[in-house]
């Protein structure tokens, strides 16, 4: 089958995989994307892996990616910080594939509070008092602040998670500051970041995932076509009140043919 579409960004967590558990047909979906000259692109909002992690993973569950073919929010951030404040001290509040992302990026990371000249906050699972205290003496009324996602909670194989907004909600009720910008999904820096790398127009791309308030809300505010599957965090309930409409609505991404052949309505 040809497709219309000549490129698609594919969301992970909760459209290929809950935590560590496949989601049925999905290397299968990726496959049916590919025999119809789709490029695709993995696109995450989960900085907590390396692009070489995720591909380990996508390749214990049947599907074959390179590093260059995994944007995580991780990847996304140190794009924006390179570009922004490339000889500038990072100070970071995340896991440590995190720091491995943005010092092979070439970004100067510190863990001394009276260096930094940025903060990047994101999941870190090992938070503690004492981490909370280096980082508030991190951040001055000038000093930028960077997060690398705005989830507050992510997918897991047993359950709901929490994400980076956990960190960033401690952080604004220490400082009363709340990020001065988010990299990661729906933002215009994750969208352009992920479109010039899949190398395709928005309008001929497709966006696949599983959340209306990062993926479909990013896809709808650059023209992408967008598909919310029902395997991640987002119930019936949930996309009835939403202001953010989905192009198409799928049970899983097993079913991406559907949407492949489909002309668009106007």
């Amino acid at each position: 089958m040809e497709s219309r579409f000549a490129g698609a960004l594919v969301d992970m967590d909760g459209t290929l995989y809950r935590g560590d558990t496949p989601i049925d047909g999905a290397a299968e979906a990726i496959d049916t994307l590919r025999e119809a000259g789709v490029e695709v692109q993995f696109l995450t909002n989960n900085p907590t892996r390396s692009p070489e992690n995720y591909v380990e993973k996508l390749a214990g569950m049947g599907i074959e990616a390179a590093p260059e073919n995994i944007v995580t929010a991780g990847v996304v951030t140190a794009d924006y910080l390179v570009r922004e404040y490339g000889d500038e001290r990072v100070f970071v509040v995340g896991e440590p594939d995190l720091d491995d992302v943005l010092t092979d990026a070439g970004l100067a990371v510190t863990d001394d509070p009276d260096e930094t000249e940025v903060v990047v906050l994101s999941l870190d699972t090992g938070l503690d008092h004492d981490l909370f205290v280096r980082t508030l003496r991190a951040i001055t009324p000038e000093t930028p602040i960077v997060a690398t996602n705005p989830d507050r909670t992510k997918p897991g194989t047993d359950g709901i998670l929490p994400s980076a907004g956990l960190v960033i909600g401690a952080v604004e009720g220490m400082t009363g500051r709340e990020p001065d910008v988010v990299a990661g999904k729906p933002s215009e820096v994750a969208a352009r970041f992920a479109l010039d790398r899949l190398g395709v127009p928005a309008e001929r791309c497709l966006l696949v995932g599983d959340r209306l308030d990062t993926d479909i809300e990013m896809g709808a505010r650059t023209g992408m076509t967008t598909v919310l599957v029902r395997t991640g965090v987002t119930d019936d309930a949930t996309l009835a009140a939403s202001a953010v409409e989905p192009d198409d609505v799928l049970d899983s991404i097993a079913d991406i043919e559907r949407v492949l052949g489909r002309e668009p309505t106007e």
